[in-house]
């Protein structure tokens, strides 16, 4: 698994490296140039002071003898061309060239001369290039050592600092890691470092979301064990009294009543269903180009026998060609064929739905049109919600526009309700926008192009 800390850790201390190579490269090679310009200036100071205290002529006394350890050469040369040496190691250098400093070859090998050629005197001074480097190395690695010595306080500098730094991200995970299913508050914000905070933005909209979805199921929990608990009892009581029945047209009765139950419950289940797979935060399905006309005429032409049985005129009064929305089909369809059922259910015998499917400004408009009671407009909010009713003379299960308006809110559209014409029945329209994009669990939208 990969470590933020090691990598950010061994980066820097990599590049701590990396640059203290460097600098101290450069360090060690400008103390070797400064110690080979010092020791330069001593071989003139020696040639000077040599010229001043040489006697010339053949009288003259010798200088003392320096030891074995003497690091210099020395050569005295008179203006009458007499060779006065004055050396203890006795070095073989080339013929005289001209004044100051100059690198040459000897048989004991390279040297650093100075050559003062001043008066009747030339006095040229040497010094092995072998000693000098020995002298220059030891004074850069003098000149070096504290430079050194501040390399690894640097590395422990950057352990500290990165590890000081990563802690708001330990203290992020340690919040994270405290909240469960019952407890998701959001993370406090204020406190995290600016480069955390849209991390911690981001986990208080997926806690927010989650929040969301806990309290959407257990809601659901709850309306589904309240809806499902009359039809179950019915049921029971119902199958108590064909266990009963004195003879068999009485076991007959019961057992259609049994029946009539048993689809009315099996009604209840696929709306809930239905319901819970249709909801917002019920995820991300296949989003794709959907031509609204011919699907409604699908819906249409699959409850026409529906209608017919009931004596009712059903029909797409209009339909525009070529009306096509971003959206999940089957979800459309279960949205047309709800609106459908609602009209043919509320709407009594002789009585006509007309299906329109047209284009808007504002995107695509579907409408179911029927001759029923209509719903009160005081009442036409409350009938969103789950399981509430408008009427009790027709029987249902309270879900179908609940599941109407969680499908055309996850397509960002519109569902509104108003009086059909003339002043009779009920209209419902349904607006997805030309612009539709399916939101998800996530909070974020889908174009038809996402074909997950």
């Amino acid at each position: 698994m990969r470590s933020i800390h090691r990598q950010l850790l061994g980066a820097l201390l990599v590049s701590v490296v990396i640059a203290a190579a460097i600098a101290g490269a450069a360090v060690y090679y400008q103390a070797r140039q400064e110690a080979g310009e010092i020791l330069d200036y001593q071989l003139r100071q020696m040639a000077l002071s040599l010229r001043d205290q040489t006697v010339l002529g053949p009288a003259a006394p010798r200088p003392p003898a320096y030891g074995e350890d003497f690091d210099f050469a020395i050569e005295i040369w008179s203006a009458d061309g007499a060779h006065l040496e004055y050396s203890q190691s006795r070095i073989e250098f080339p013929p005289l060239a001209r004044g100051g400093h100059a690198s040459v070859r000897t048989p004991d090998g390279a040297w650093r001369t100075y050559t003062l050629h001043q008066g009747r005197v030339t006095v040229r001074v040497g010094q092995s290039m072998a000693v000098r480097d020995r002298l220059a190395a030891k004074a850069a690695l003098r000149t070096l050592t504290p430079f050194l010595l501040l390399v690894p306080l640097l590395a422990a500098l950057v352990w500290f600092a990165v590890t000081r730094g990563l802690k708001p991200l330990d203290a992020l995970a340690e919040a994270v890691r405290s909240r469960s299913s019952v407890s998701l508050q959001p993370i406090e914000a204020r406190s995290a470092p600016r480069e955390v905070q849209p991390v911690v933005a981001s986990l208080n909209d997926l806690l927010a979301r989650l929040t969301r979805a806990l309290e959407l199921q257990r809601a659901f929990v709850a309306d589904a064990a309240h809806a499902l608990r009359t039809p179950l009892t019915a049921l029971h009581l119902q199958i108590q009294l064909a266990e009963r029945a004195a003879d068999a047209s009485e076991r007959a009765a019961a057992f259609g009543a049994v029946k009539e139950g048993v689809e009315r419950t099996t009604h209840l289940v696929e709306q809930l269903l239905t319901l819970a797979r249709n909801e917002p935060e019920a995820g991300a399905r296949r989003v794709e180009q959907v031509d609204l006309g011919a699907l409604a005429a699908e819906v249409v032409a699959a409850h026409a026998q529906l209608a017919e049985t009931r004596g009712l005129d059903l029909g797409l009064a209009r339909r525009d060609p070529d009306l096509t929305v971003e959206g999940e089909e089957e979800a459309l369809r279960t949205l047309l064929s709800n609106l459908i059922d609602n009209a043919l259910r509320y709407t009594p015998a002789g009585g006509k739905v007309d299906v329109c499917v047209r284009r808007t400004p504002e995107g695509a408009l579907a409408e179911v049109v029927d001759t029923g009671p209509g719903i009160p407009p005081h009442e036409r909010e409350r009938v969103f919600d789950r399981f509430y009713r408008a009427t009790s003379d027709v029987r249902g299960s309270g879900l179908g526009l609940a599941i109407v308006k969680s499908i055309a809110t996850r397509h960002g559209g519109s569902v509104r309700l108003e009086t059909g014409p003339h002043g009779r029945g009920l209209a419902v329209r349904v607006l997805i926008p030309a612009q539709a994009k399916v939101t998800d669990d996530k909070g974020v939208t889908r174009s038809g192009d996402d074909k997950r």
